[in-house]
């Protein structure tokens, strides 16, 4: 289909458009180049006035929805414009189908003369030119370039992200792409001071909101403000020409991010193909995440400890500043429930309890015990002190094995034990598979082969334990008292408490169980899981054989080191 108009001057708009994502090449397609050679064009044209240039620059062939295409598309529909020229078919778009409903539609219907340069096409020139196969097989070639340049970016991407370079557009708050390679994060020294400000408060106790409202108080500015206060050409569609506010969405997006450990996770969004630009999630199994990528602004036991803290249930009143010290840390012995701190005021006194809090909702799951707030706290903190004391001690045996002979000669002995363990649960493998032979054979009954199958399964169960235990003390003995005891640091640093603290509390405490109290004792019974519990058990294991090889005393007898700890009660009436 042609235009054949019979118009004395033509109004036109020059269209110009560049996109480094479609391949265009930058020296030969540049804008200043299309410019130039549509207006050397135009020199002998004197029917064609110049109405307006359009350009978009940076915009990809593909989508249609550019600005300066827009633009133009107004001045046609106003009646500004009835002709269009471009270089070539390419800069027009790259979408084969929408760019042949342009030239075969669109613009005939509206009476607009469009005009190739470099492709000798000009719609005014009659015949059956736009239905001749050449045209709609140019635009099937652009499309085609289009989707393998693509493909070939995809890929780039893809290894990209895998090598653990940085691919995105913004480098994430708290960092900087450095001035030497754009692929690479570094620390942004103003930002980083507020992202460790945000995951202190929180470790401290500090729920989102009112880190929120510190923030907003002290006027610092958010990670959207703050990138256009340096600089960088940040768009979005919310607030424009406004002072952003902190919210908690902001400090859970911070807390919740591990590239402040120096771990990069991207590709968690993508487009479905080249035509189509709306953002899809994906299966985060295909999420690339390399580690060690870039210098941590967050150690990686605090983040880890703030995402624990992040999955509790730690729900504070609207007034109060902070979570209790041992909010979602409480859990009901028998049950597994959350124990709930309730304030029960008597007279001008108010007593304060933790109780199960599955019997509110069903009686008939849990009784109705309860524990005095005050007392586990006090007990608590003086079990705290114990275990701190405890690995404290045990961290000065651990040092003492820096002697490289004794790692080695234990290292052999241990390889031999894993290996050892390792054929055991094999066999136990072995033995519970044959069994079900055994029984289709009808060698044994049912309910021998369902007694049997459960007793392999146990010693399965047992083996595997010991051999995961076996494996810890490799790793000590491989590594060295200084990489692995690193949890020792953890439990040292905080010496003698003289009082609780959310941040130690989430720090070394895994949970803390309350078991109602039975018939003739005095107070519930109480059980602390300590973190790195099993680290702990791994190094006395490892130490008890290295005295028996030497015949020294037990090295629980020397430093008093309890073998399981954790457990107590307390000792106040409530």
């Amino acid at each position: 289909m042609s235009t054949n108009l019979n118009v004395d001057i033509y109004n036109a708009d020059l269209y110009l458009r560049l996109s480094r994502e479609d391949g265009d090449k930058e020296e030969s397609d540049s804008i200043t180049n299309q410019r130039e050679l549509i207006l050397d064009f135009l020199k002998s044209k004197k029917d064609i006035r110049i109405h307006a240039v359009r350009v978009d620059d940076g915009y990809s062939g593909v989508n249609f929805e550019r600005p300066a295409f827009q633009q133009m598309l107004e001045d046609i529909k106003t009646g500004e414009v009835n002709c269009v020229i471009t270089k070539d078919l390419s800069r027009f778009g790259r979408n084969h189908i929408e760019v042949g409903k342009y030239i075969e539609k669109i613009f005939p219907y509206m009476g607009v003369r469009f005009i190739a340069v470099n492709d000798n096409f000009d719609s005014i020139e009659g015949g059956t030119q736009a239905d001749n196969f050449i045209i709609p097989f140019k635009n099937l070639i652009n499309d085609a370039y289009c989707r393998d340049i693509s493909i070939k970016i995809r890929s780039n991407l893809e290894v990209k992200r895998k090598r653990g370079d940085f691919v995105g557009a913004f480098a994430p708050y708290g960092y900087q792409k450095s001035a030497v390679d754009k692929n690479k994060l570094e620390i942004d020294d103003d930002a980083a001071e507020v992202v460790r400000f945000i995951f202190r408060l929180y470790l401290q106790g500090s729920n989102a909101h009112k880190i929120a409202e510190k923030l907003n108080k002290k006027n610092i500015l958010t990670p959207m403000d703050y990138k256009k206060e340096n600089g960088s050409a940040f768009y979005t569609g919310f607030k424009k020409n406004l002072k952003s506010q902190w919210t908690h969405m902001n400090v859970l997006r911070i807390l919740g991010n591990p590239v402040y450990t120096g771990t990069l996770v991207q590709g968690k969004e993508t487009t479905p193909n080249y035509k189509v630009k709306k953002k899809v999630k994906r299966d985060q199994s295909k999420w690339s995440q390399v580690e060690n990528t870039h210098e941590a602004i967050i150690a990686s036991v605090d983040f880890n400890n703030v995402q624990e803290q992040l999955q509790m249930d730690t729900r504070t009143g609207a007034a109060k500043e902070k979570v209790y010290f041992l909010s979602g840390i409480v859990k009901c012995g028998g049950c597994g429930a959350n124990m709930v701190r309730k304030t029960v005021p008597s007279g001008k006194r108010k007593f304060v309890y933790y109780v199960c809090g599955s019997h509110k909702g069903n009686k008939n799951i849990c009784g109705p015990h309860s524990i005095n707030a005050e007392s586990l706290e006090e007990s608590v903190l003086k079990l705290l002190n114990h275990q701190i004391k405890n690995v404290t001690d045990l961290g000065r045996i651990l040092a003492k094995l820096e002697d490289a002979q004794i790692r080695e000669g234990e290292m052999d002995k241990k390889s031999g034990k894993i290996a050892k363990k390792k054929k055991e649960i094999q066999k136990y493998n072995s033995l519970r598979l044959d069994l079900y032979e055994d029984y289709k054979d009808g060698l044994i009954t049912k309910e021998e082969y369902l007694e049997l199958k459960e007793i392999y399964e146990e010693r399965i169960r047992a083996a595997e334990q010991m051999l995961e235990t076996m494996e810890v003390e490799a790793a000590f003995l491989a590594n060295g008292q200084g990489d692995v005891c690193g949890w020792v640091n953890e439990f040292k640093k905080y010496g003698y408490l003289e009082c609780l603290s959310r941040e130690v509390v989430i720090s070394l405490i895994e949970q803390i169980l309350i078991y109602e109290k039975k018939k003739g004792e005095r107070y519930p019974r109480i059980e602390i899981h300590f973190k790195y519990a099993q680290e702990f058990q791994a190094s006395l294991n490892l130490l008890e054989e290295l005295r028996q090889d030497s015949g020294i005393q037990p090295v629980s007898d020397e430093y008093g080191l309890q073998k399981k700890g954790g457990e107590g009660t307390y000792g106040k009436d409530e």
